[in-house]
């Protein structure tokens, strides 16, 4: 018998979910229409008045909302209550130098927080269990949420943060943890860790382990499963939404079930904006019915997708999304953290490099490794070793001051990264990331 943290919610009859959906986003549609001048302005641009939204089948009306929307906005542009009303924020890191922060007011963390719980219980967790968190806490929304969802279930909860491997594997055996949530790449240097230690998992208590943030494969999957003996599940979500418990995996592991109470999908077509049917590969985006002091209205993720209602083992009604396939833009997934070819440029360009780069993201012993290969101009060049380490070794620390990761810089001759007739290549992912 599977478990459930609200039964209700989880396996309710899709009529009836559409019906609460539709109440739910008339409502958020006043609401933003009312408070938010941005999507206000947006809305009257396109000739949509909150009453023409009647029902989840006039979705498509409204406006989409990008990236670049968040960014012109920032910070206070898409806040749909008072500051007073607000209790926290949360951050992405920084696009081209601009953050994406989303604002909570206590509701918006105590639903946030279920939806984490509502991971937690699929993937076998009960107030018996105990949780170990080892996301990154403070801004980023991994630690927090998992946390939160944590205390719901009524988990013991260790707030480890990520990082000394070796003192989460000491608190792991010392306090019996059952439940790891981690990135999938942590969670396999967690495994590696553990086995150079000369332990294996029967000198663990781990039964399962919840895992997000970055893409990873099916075959990361089994590797993980086996070198800590868990059952691994996929956790996804947003900062823009919330953070994770967008959708969770199920014992079926054949997609992610999203929180359709909350949250409602659509597939569209990255070049038109056209909605596509069930089933077919396209654009994920999502619109908040809930979220009260930042809720987006058809968010496009950029992520590629699809969506199934196929009836699931698990007993859930929630539709599923497959694990997403690319972006439909230029943005990596290095280490759990967003990064943009375009960050990089602007770091080169104000540090007086030339704006001729080569990105090459690889993963070795399932860590995501950045190199970035820089062209110097002639004026730059020494023949001195040390000046020249030097000069990566400053570049290398505004780059990592930018994403909040460590990149190799390597700097080159000029005209001696290879120059395109189209597009430049800038970024060469070796990532086995492909089914």
């Amino acid at each position: 018998m599977a478990n459930y943290w609200n039964q209700e919610i989880e396996c309710m009859p899709y009529e009836d979910m559409k019906k609460l959906q539709s109440e739910r986003l008339v409502a958020q549609v006043k609401h933003v229409y009312e408070n938010v001048e941005y999507y206000r302005n947006l809305m009257d641009e396109k000739g949509v008045k909150p009453e023409d939204i009647q029902s989840v089948d006039d979705l498509h009306k409204l406006p989409f909302l990008t990236k670049a929307d968040l960014r012109d906005a920032y910070p206070y542009g898409l806040l749909a209550k008072p500051l007073s009303d607000c209790v926290r924020i949360q951050s992405t890191s920084g696009t081209t130098g601009k953050r994406v922060v989303a604002f909570y007011t206590q509701n918006d963390i105590e639903l946030w927080e279920n939806c984490c719980a509502r991971a937690i219980v699929a993937a076998g967790g009960t107030k018996d269990d105990v949780c170990q968190v080892a996301y990154g806490y403070g801004l980023f929304t991994g630690g927090p949420g998992l946390n939160g969802g944590s205390h719901k279930v009524g988990c013991l909860t260790l707030p480890m943060s990520s990082g000394n491997t070796e003192r989460q594997i000491g608190f792991m055996r010392d306090l019996g943890s059952t439940i790891l949530c981690c990135t999938p790449s942590y969670a396999a240097y967690i495994g590696e860790t553990l086995h150079e230690m000369g332990l294996t998992p029967d000198d663990i208590s781990l039964k399962a382990g919840i895992f997000g943030a970055e893409p990873w494969t099916e075959e990361m999957r089994k590797s993980i499963e086996a070198s800590l003996d868990i059952k691994a599940y996929d956790i996804y979500g947003l900062t823009e939404t919330s953070g994770p418990g967008v959708s969770f995996e199920c014992c079926e592991q054949t997609g992610m079930h999203i929180n359709e109470d909350h949250f409602i999908p659509e597939i569209i077509d990255p070049e038109t904006g056209e909605v596509l049917p069930e089933g077919e590969v396209g654009e994920l985006v999502f619109t908040s019915i809930t979220k009260e002091a930042f809720p987006l209205l058809r968010y496009r993720t950029r992520d590629l997708c699809v969506l199934s209602r196929k009836k699931c083992s698990c007993g859930r009604t929630l539709i599923k999304m497959r694990k997403p396939m690319g972006r439909s833009d230029d943005m990596l997934i290095i280490r759990g953290v967003n990064v943009f070819p375009s960050q990089i440029e602007t770091v080169l360009i104000e540090q007086g490099y030339s704006p001729n780069y080569l990105i090459e993201v690889d993963r070795v012993n399932n860590t995501d490794t950045l190199d970035i290969s820089v062209e110097m101009n002639p004026e730059q060049f020494s023949d001195k070793m040390k000046v020249m380490q030097e000069k990566e070794k400053a570049l290398a620390l505004a780059i990592k001051t930018m994403l909040g990761i460590n990149p190799k810089v390597h700097l080159v001759s000029p005209k001696s990264i290879t120059r395109s007739e189209g597009k430049a290549v800038r970024v060469i992912d070796k990532r086995k990331l492909h089914d």
